[in-house]
């Protein structure tokens, strides 16, 4: 009988002492995900362009400021103050002095620091600041992002090749851990600018080789070369299949970018539907509801703890018309093309999304309400765009089946959804024949940057909350979205066009404008060139959608569609 009571008192000393400890996440859980457009196309922070990319590339890198995911408001990340001067165009920075270059070694299984020749630890300075810069810059690289730095003094003559010396571009190493750049103009969305992925610091020995390390190159991000700094490191890639992130144990912490409390993220490489299986199968944290699932999901008890209402990110779903290419090289075609989508039917039929009439997003600095600009944009109007393709066809002596367009998209699930209900609508209300023609991601591109099809799936996320980045980002000439379909087109063409000069002048002066209210009337005008004007563009919806994750799950609301899983807690 005594025995079994010093039983009982032992067990229950042992729930007391385990109640006592602190409770956390557990460290040894990877947080499990998917990406559904083919494989990750880079995490290079001077090649990255996609959302993924950029994900990753915040994760594996810290830039000087962070922008917060549930505020979108700028914070210090690798710096730890910044002055700005009088004149608002030279902004310096020092940064903090412990942050170690780290690689996982697969050999051991162990994140380990980086040492240069002497066996001395890498940390992370100023100058592997302005390496990151002028790699980004470098023409060579051609990376699709170095234009947004292009504000920067004597930057865009080197990225062309115009300036071959760096030392007079305004990015400057003041000491090892103080960095200085150089605008030409002032502008409220700089310093936005200096904390983007393509500017973030770079391993130059890795990359460019030393006297004890081999020239890498591209290759510097394939497992087991890596070499980082964030609060995540790279542990492996298997292209087309899955990538995965690891904590970095020596990144010191800091109230805005803390020690993960999960050990990593795995992402594999899933359609929406295969990933919806794996996640109720138990073998995913997270998944997006297909369409064709959204019903049965949406009225499961056992789901409703799980579903999650959120803006993808900040961006806008949208077409692109060649106006380089028959028939949509008539304004006529072009805007029938957009009177002819019902985007309430469209997002009604995705199950996600909000119909956006005009393409600056309302949620960044500058971007137009629709309470103020109701007007502003195309409403579904199917009368006057078949009266547009009747005028048309009049001239040219055809009838409405004679026209042919193609429509191009990156295959996933949900763009093949759209692109088959905007072919529908198409061809029921105008009476033409829509080819569609998918292409892998990595593919998409090249061919979208060849020009010929008449219409392409488009997409605009933010990199910075100001309407700068949808519109002098985007569409000015040589900016970061320029291929052949675009306006203007390659080397400028078209750029001689009235309109585009009222286009252009109107968003450089709203880039200057510190008066909100001015500035979002300056871009709803850019809006209506073009898109109403001149009908290059037709926003088709603003990003929000319906998805799961698992209630063990602790982790903020985004607001922006970037996450920042150093944050996250998995209970």
């Amino acid at each position: 009988m005594k025995k079994k009571v010093f039983n009982v008192l032992i067990i229950v000393f042992l729930f007391a002492l385990l109640a006592a400890l602190p409770v956390s996440a557990d460290s040894s859980t990877y947080f499990r995900t998917y990406h559904s457009s083919g494989d990750i196309p880079s995490i290079d922070q001077a090649l990255v362009t996609d959302m993924i990319g950029i994900q990753l590339a915040d994760e594996l890198t810290v830039g000087l400021t962070r922008q917060n995911e549930t505020t979108g408001e700028l914070e210090l990340g690798m710096a730890i103050e910044y002055t700005v001067s009088e004149d608002g165009k030279v902004y310096t920075f020092k940064l903090l002095d412990n942050v170690p270059w780290v690689r996982f070694n697969p050999e051991t299984g162990a994140v380990e620091e980086v040492k240069d020749c002497a066996g001395n630890v890498r940390y992370v300075t100023a100058h592997d600041f302005v390496y990151g810069a002028e790699r980004t810059l470098r023409p060579d690289t051609a990376s699709g992002y170095a234009y947004v730095a292009s504000q920067i003094v004597n930057a865009e003559a080197y990225n062309l090749g115009e300036n071959t010396d760096f030392s007079t571009v305004g990015v400057k190493a003041l000491d090892d851990y103080t960095v200085e750049y150089t605008f030409n103009e002032p502008g409220v969305f700089n310093i936005n600018i200096l904390g983007m992925w393509m500017l973030h610091a770079m391993p130059s020995w890795l990359i460019e080789g030393d006297e004890c390390n081999e020239a890498m190159g591209e290759r510097w991000t394939e497992t087991g070369a890596y070499q980082g700094y964030g609060p995540f490191t790279l542990e492996e890639w298997v292209h087309d299949s899955h990538l995965t992130i690891i904590t970095n144990p020596f990144w010191p912490g800091t109230d805005v970018v803390p020690q993960p409390k999960i050990a990593g993220v795995k992402i594999s490489i899933l359609e929406g539907s295969a990933a919806l299986a794996e996640y109720e199968a138990g073998n995913m944290d997270e998944a997006g509801i297909p369409s064709a699932d959204y019903d049965r999901i949406m009225s499961d008890p056992a789901f409703q703890d799980q579903i999650l209402t959120t803006a993808d990110a900040i961006g806008t779903e949208f077409l692109i018309f060649n106006k380089w290419l028959a028939p949509t090289d008539d304004f006529r075609v072009r805007k029938a093309l957009s009177l002819a989508i019902d985007k309430e039917a469209a997002v009604a039929t995705l199950k996600a999304g909000i119909p956006a009439p005009y393409f600056v997003h309302p949620g960044v600095t500058g971007g137009p309400k629709e309470a103020d600009y109701p007007e502003l944009g195309f409403r579904y109007n199917p009368e006057e765009a078949k009266a547009l393709i009747d005028e048309y066809c009049a001239e040219k002596g055809i009838k409405p089946e004679d026209i042919v367009v193609s429509y191009s998209f990156n295959t996933s699930e949900s763009r093949k959804l759209l692109a088959e209900t905007i072919q529908f609508m198409w061809q029921d209300t105008l009476g033409i024949t829509v080819n569609l023609k998918n292409s892998e991601w990595a593919v998409f591109k090249v061919e979208r940057q060849q020009g010929l099809d008449n219409i392409y799936r488009s997409t605009w996320v933010q990199d910075y909350l100001d309407a700068n980045n949808f519109t002098a980002d985007v569409f000015l000439c040589n900016a970061g979205y320029q291929t052949v379909t675009d306006w203007p087109s390659v080397d400028c063409a078209g750029a001689d066009d009235p309109s585009y000069d009222e286009y252009e002048s109107v968003v450089l002066q709203a880039g200057k404008e510190s008066d909100v209210k001015i500035r979002e009337s300056l871009y709803a005008r850019s809006d209506e060139i073009i898109i109403n004007e001149q009908a290059i563009i037709n926003p088709i919806y603003w990003y929000a959608s319906v998805s799961l994750r698992k209630p063990n799950v602790i982790a903020p609301v985004s607001m922006n569609g970037y996450e920042r899983y150093e944050k996250w807690e998995i209970k």
